[in-house]
């Protein structure tokens, strides 16, 4: 007598994913601008995708729009059972696509193109880890190619994702263990000992910004690791401009122009960034160093908060100077400062900066996306770049100045205050990089080492102008594949140090408290 055993769930799954029809969805971000300006690509590239699951046999449709707020992916997503492609070719917001899928185990796929001037990479790194963050599966996938159906590669993670809701890559560059010497772990106990006797505190001036919820970590996850945060509310950044003594605004103005500061005022799309508009944004610093010293804080987030851009400008070159030694009312240290208050960033910038002065290493850390990318030299090479956070000490290596710092109109389409960047080329060296990370309630650290690399001047303006010319620009050997950063990297955000403390930085983060993951080509 023959039994036939039942199929297994996890069988059922499958047979149903084989058999279902494929949503496609719009993640968009919370602005309707930025999505106006996505559309043709964004069709295009549903476009493409229904042509690659058409050639694999499957039948998709599409839910209709981009989803802009919270409950537009709870209502549109929430009601789906068939498995869903989120279509990421532009910047849109985590929960636009987290609030819709949570607590329902539909195979989920991010899809994305791989542009520099479109970076859907950024979205899907920073939606994947929003993702990762509650605990939702989610498979990603990403292409370079004009026709998405003529790469072998995408469409046989396509077709492994169609046939079985998940897709696998290699973790051959993903260790969680390496060598720490005995000099490495004095180093890395040296400065537990100090966080242990005088808890880090971190200033928040917001959380959460443009759907990070990846990058907030709460009280929970922080008071363990010997951090504590303390929330400001930026409307008090509005009644405290108001106070601010006009001389120290000067003597500000004055230092940034005396140490060399480049300002692009009243260039082409940029005719109403000037003077003033500069000694506005040196005013939120002082605002803000002055909150900092009151609160007698150890580091910064500052929110890129939506609702603070009609009044005030934007805040990047602010977040420039903080991060660099050389800046107005300097203490002679920098102030480890994470745009968007990412956390995720923070944390690993305060312990990056410790760690690099107990090594008798310059101390300035610096914040940036990992935007984009491309072969170089027979490596590949990424493009990081962010909107201005990043220190001097990128562009001169020398503590000192601020030259080779560049101030440009941030792009009048997003910030209608005018207000300019913190920007420059980074020069060559060795690098140490990390980030901290929510996975299974728990946090995690990521670290790797890299070298920032000297493009040839035509390669390098042809990288950068083809993502946004007006932010820092780094050309960074991550020292790892393309793939294992797009497969497996939990942030749209890196911090990234000159010089190695990579073994003092493993020995830290256990010290503390972390779990570590360590990214390094074999």
């Amino acid at each position: 007598m023959w039994i036939t055993a039942l199929p297994t769930l996890s069988l059922w799954k499958r047979i149903k994913t084989m058999a279902s029809r494929i949503a496609i969805f719009w993640p968009g971000d919370y602005r309707a601008k930025p999505n106006e300006l996505a559309l043709p690509n964004v069709i295009e590239a549903t476009m493409q995708l229904e042509a690659a699951l058409a050639k694999l046999g499957r039948q998709s449709y599409r839910v209709e729009g981009f989803l802009t707020k919270p409950h537009e992916a709870i209502e549109k997503l929430s009601p789906i059972d068939d498995p869903l492609i989120g279509v990421c070719v532009h910047w849109f917001y985590g929960p636009h696509t987290t609030d819709g899928v949570v607590g329902k185990d539909n195979p989920l796929l991010l899809a994305s193109n791989f542009s520099g001037r479109w970076p859907g990479l950024v979205g899907l790194l920073n939606t994947g880890a929003c993702l990762e963050s509650v605990g939702r599966k989610f498979s990603r996938i990403w292409t370079s190619a004009e026709d998405w159906a003529a790469d072998a590669a995408f469409m046989a993670r396509l077709d492994e994702w169609c046939r079985t809701g998940r897709i696998t890559y290699s973790e051959d560059e993903l260790a969680f263990d390496a060598p720490v010497s005995a000099e490495a772990s004095r180093i890395a106990q040296s400065v537990a000992d100090e966080i242990s006797s005088r808890r880090v505190l971190a200033l928040m001036l917001g959380d959460t910004s443009m759907g990070m919820i990846n990058g907030y970590f709460g009280p929970r996850l922080l008071n363990p690791i010997g951090f504590t945060e303390h929330k400001i509310d930026q409307a008090w950044i509005i009644d405290h401009v108001r106070r601010i003594d006009q001389k120290r605004i000067d003597d500000a103005f004055a230092f940034v122009v005396t140490q060399g500061v480049t300002f692009h005022w009243g260039e082409p799309d940029a005719q109403d960034f000037d003077e003033q508009a500069t000694r506005e944004q040196l005013r939120d610093y002082l605002v803000v160093l002055d909150l900092i010293k009151e609160f007698k804080a150890d580091c910064l987030g500052w929110q890129y908060q939506l609702g603070l851009l009609p009044l005030r400008p934007p805040s990047d070159f602010a977040e420039g100077l903080f991060n660099s030694v050389c800046r107005p009312e300097s203490n002679g240290d920098t102030i480890a400062t994470a745009t968007e208050a990412d956390q995720g960033n923070l944390i690993p910038m305060e312990m990056m900066k410790r760690l690099l002065k107990a090594k008798g290493l310059h101390q300035a850390v610096m914040f940036h996306d990992v935007r984009w990318g491309a072969e170089h030299e027979g490596r590949f090479v990424w493009v990081l770049l962010n909107s201005g956070s990043c220190g001097a000490f990128a562009f001169n290596h020398d503590p000192n100045t601020l030259q080779g710092v560049h101030s440009y109109r941030q792009p009048a389409g997003y910030f209608p205050v005018p207000g300019g960047t913190f920007a420059g080329e980074s020069l060559p060296g060795t690098i140490t990089w990390s980030r901290a990370y929510i996975q299974d309630s728990e946090l995690w650290m990521d670290i790797g080492v890299g070298e920032v690399v000297k493009l040839p001047p035509a390669k390098r303006d042809a990288w950068w102008d083809g993502t946004t010319r007006q932010w820092p620009f780094m050309a960074a050997n991550l020292g790892v594949r393309q793939q294992t950063i797009m497969a497996h990297y939990m942030s749209n955000h890196i911090a990234v140090a000159y010089g190695d403390i990579f073994a003092e930085m493993i020995a830290l983060s256990r010290a503390l408290g972390f779990k570590v993951r360590i990214l390094r080509g074999k």
